[in-house]
């Protein structure tokens, strides 16, 4: 019987200026977004709390989840939590950039439900490496395809660095929040095409049109709603979008960076379905798990899995 080894990557991180994970464990983690710290549900983090409960008793913020779901519950509030506070993203690597314009960005968090801010600072791994790939786009302006963009920090820091974007949601609410985040940014002026719709629609017109970008970045949830009521379901959707996001491609340098968050996958299935796609390009690809590590601590929270691909 013959066999095969895959190196699966784990890229972990330690935020940035304006982010930090404090503590995790005991089923929650403690974060510092800005001025304010919070206390969120963190079902992966089995091991026990490092830091006091003193500690932990400084959040501005805790999110109560229900005992039979913890995807619900609603935030208490302990100290004055402004509606909405500024959280400066710093793409630069020591002393160094993660592309040779690499951008600050601000983004505006918010407690929201399902004890989201508005930002997955975990993503910064990411940010840079897609920073790194525009660097690669020579002779044009790079054009980067943002699908499932929430809050816009890919987006942003996208356009920070040239690029022009196409970013597409389906929440109106969603991009009504990424155009404040790029109005505090101070990025009006750059070429950001929004588009409220359900992504898989928007790729399969573009794709018909013979549209290219040369970064690609998706993000799906595990289950979501369009615009118009449209279902999405990750594990049968995923494939049909990505054949259509392979068209998109730039024919010659090319990058795509898949992120899930359905952790209880594994990041085999996607780096699988992601060559499937891409078998006539070649190219290399990176496939793991993304964590965050804390402040002084020792346990990483593990928040994602990806795959992220370049073309030969």
């Amino acid at each position: 019987m013959s066999q095969t080894s895959r190196q699966l990557t784990l890229i972990t991180s330690s935020g940035f200026g304006s982010y930090a994970l404090l503590d995790s464990g005991g089923g929650r983690k403690l974060e510092r977004f800005g001025s304010i710290v919070v206390d969120r549900p963190e079902v992966q983090a089995i091991w026990r709390r490092q830091q006091p409960d003193v500690e932990w008793a400084k959040a501005h913020a805790v999110f109560s989840a229900s005992v039979e779901d913890d995807e619900k519950g609603r935030w208490r509030v302990d100290k004055p939590v402004p509606d909405s506070w500024p959280v400066v993203i710093g793409t630069r690597r020591g002393g160094t950039t993660g592309g040779a314009n690499a951008p600050d960005v601000t983004m505006l968090c918010r407690l929201q439900g399902l004890w989201h801010l508005g930002l997955f600072p975990e993503q910064l791994p990411h940010w840079r490496w897609m920073l790194e790939r525009l660097d690669e786009v020579k002779g044009e302006r790079p054009r980067v395809l943002n699908l499932f963009a929430y809050t816009g920090a890919a987006t942003l820091i996208a356009a920070a660095a040239g690029a022009e974007v196409t970013h597409v949601d389906a929440s109106k609410k969603a991009i009504a929040w990424a155009k404040e985040n790029q109005a505090a940014s101070k990025l009006a002026d750059k070429p950001v095409r929004w588009i409220l719709d359900d992504a898989t629609k928007f790729v399969a017109r573009e794709a018909r049109r013979g549209k290219t970008y040369d970064v690609i970045l998706v993000d799906p949830p595990k289950f979501g709603r369009g615009p118009e009521g449209e279902v999405w379901d990750l594990f049968t959707g995923l494939p049909h979008l990505l054949r259509d996001c392979t068209a998109l491609l730039a024919p010659d340098r090319a990058a795509m960076i898949l992120t899930v968050y359905a952790i209880r996958a594994s990041a085999l299935a996607f780096d699988q379905v992601m060559r499937q796609h891409l078998v006539n390009r070649g190219g290399r690809y990176d496939t793991g798990e993304l964590a965050i590590e804390p402040v002084g601590g020792r346990f990483a929270v593990p928040t994602s899995l990806f795959t992220r691909w370049v073309s030969a």
